[in-house]
């Protein structure tokens, strides 16, 4: 598999990740090991967790296949700290919790460092200077090689980037934001893009495949076994069954049959070769799933059919998001 640069640091990925947020609860250890065993024959490197994963389970879980199934010296991991179950207070970006969920990351993973620690959410109770005191502290210790944010929006990305970069061999730069992205959600392509480009951020995107929509599994029902049909996961799947979406999806369909390849390869590659982009993050659910999305690496859109998905799935971008004397 292709690898690319981390945004401007010298860290390279895959160019598609593997998440898991299911792993430990949805996922079990057989698919788990079937999943990880796939995704590193194939040339994959990032896997991607979070310490609220499956509350703890998937970090713990990674830490067991990486001891015996997969070296860890051919993987980049990276986890997450920051969000917290608390009905009252959802995140917690302090320097005291930070650190405290980083080590309890590394005792669960079973390693000494982890290659990219994110932080998982903005906390706007924390001054951000402390919250990204966290990350130097990590990095200068060797508990974390690279730091990255996610669900930042594009000011939030710009004032953490802008301040990391404006004490440069003291504070440690943001290699990466980690959004959700794809054809049915396009969304950071209004400020978080623009900046992380401009800051040399990496772009992780969650989601890549609309939450499972893009593969055309929902186009004429909602499937037994699917995340739709899921009680904790429909609401995820929901808003994106609209006629919006399903216009999108059919756009999709049609290139898919065109190009004699599958919608799921077609949504997948589009946000691959997006701008800014280092690597989608994909969840399969088992080893299949992830084998189907793999697939995906020996192909590039022609231009006319990423033309045409851009034109059916553009966003509504006016004032201030575009040049005003365009308007």
């Amino acid at each position: 598999m292709e690898q690319r640069h981390l945004g401007r640091t010298g860290l390279r990925v895959s160019r598609i990740g593997l998440g898991t947020l299911t792993w430990g609860r949805d996922t079990d250890e057989h698919d788990a090991a079937d999943m990880l065993k796939a995704f590193w024959e194939a040339g994959g490197t990032l896997v991607d967790t979070a310490d609220v994963y499956g509350d703890g389970e998937a970090e713990y879980l990674l830490g067991q296949l990486m001891d015996g199934l997969v070296p860890r010296r051919d993987l980049v991991i990276s986890t997450k700290a920051g969000s917290v179950p608390d009905p009252d207070r959802r995140f917690d970006g302090s320097r005291g919790h930070l650190l405290a969920a980083l080590d309890a990351s590394l005792a669960r993973l079973g390693t000494d460092h982890v290659d990219l620690w994110q932080l998982h959410v903005y906390d706007p109770e924390t001054p951000l200077e402390e919250t990204l005191h966290a990350l130097d502290l990590a990095v200068s210790s060797g508990r974390a090689r690279y730091a990255g944010v996610a669900d930042f929006c594009g000011w939030q990305l710009a004032k953490a980037a802008t301040w990391q970069l404006a004490a440069p061999g003291l504070r440690t730069r943001i290699a990466s934001t980690q959004m959700e992205y794809s054809l049915l959600q396009r969304g950071v392509e209004r400020e978080v893009l623009p900046a992380a480009i401009d800051l040399g951020v990496g772009l992780l995107p969650s989601s890549p495949l609309g939450r499972g929509v893009l593969t055309g599994k929902y186009r004429h029902t909602t499937p037994p076994d699917s995340r739709g049909a899921s009680e904790h996961l429909a609401p995820f799947v929901e808003p994106y069954l609209d006629d919006t979406a399903s216009r999108i999806v059919d756009a999709v369909t049609t290139a898919a049959d065109g190009l004699a390849v599958t919608p799921l390869q077609v949504a997948l590659a589009w946000v691959r070769d997006r701008p800014g982009v280092a690597a989608p993050i994909v969840g399969a659910r088992n080893a299949q799933q992830l084998t189907a999305a793999l697939s995906v690496e020996t192909l590039s859109l022609p231009d006319e059919i990423c033309r045409a998905l851009d034109d059916v799935s553009a966003p509504v971008h006016r004032y201030p998001d575009h040049d005003w004397s365009t308007l």
